[in-house]
């Protein structure tokens, strides 16, 4: 302890003394709104699955069960992903659509979505996992997906094969 001195501590300045402000939460309003609402007016397509467990495949007739296989069991690089994490369902099909309009552009051949187990969704199950699932079943470009590895997010995200530019048209 040798070499330490006290700290002199100075008399409290004009204006230090009075008690900070709570800090609002300005956003926790409008985010319960927003799941209010969601809740009321969510689509019935989107009915809740049995568990938040549930893994996702789809795969089309054109992708071959190894190709599928090696999507599944993580074989292929990721090129891309995105979080959804804090988006209402309304707000994830246009989220979705930039991204793969994006990843197309730049040849993405591989991409995670992730979309969170929905733990926090109630009874309603996994919302996003739901949307995100039957937007990219939609879409042309996407020839298959499958939900990632434990290790990789599990059934918290899914793996996308994507179509090339040159059988998109693109």
């Amino acid at each position: 302890m040798r070499g330490v001195r006290r700290l002199h501590v100075d008399a409290p300045r004009a204006g230090a003394s009075r008690p900070r402000a709570r800090p609002l939460a300005r956003f926790s309003r409008a985010e319960r709104t927003a799941v209010l609402e969601e809740s009321v007016s969510a689509p019935s397509r989107f009915d809740p699955v049995d568990e938040t467990g549930d893994a996702l495949l789809f795969r089309r007739a054109a992708i071959s069960e190894a190709v599928f296989r090696q999507l599944r069991r993580g074989h292929y690089r990721v090129d891309g992903e995105i979080d959804l994490h804090g988006l209402t369902a309304a707000m994830v099909v246009p989220a979705l659509r930039s991204f793969l309009a994006d990843a197309l552009h730049h040849d993405a051949r591989v991409l995670r979505v992730i979309h969170g187990k929905g733990l926090r969704s109630g009874n309603r199950g996994p919302v996003l996992k739901l949307v995100a699932s039957d937007y990219l079943r939609r879409v042309g470009a996407v020839l298959a997906f499958a939900s990632a590895r434990e290790v990789d997010g599990g059934s918290g995200a899914i793996l996308v094969l994507l179509a090339r530019k040159s059988r998109t048209g693109g």
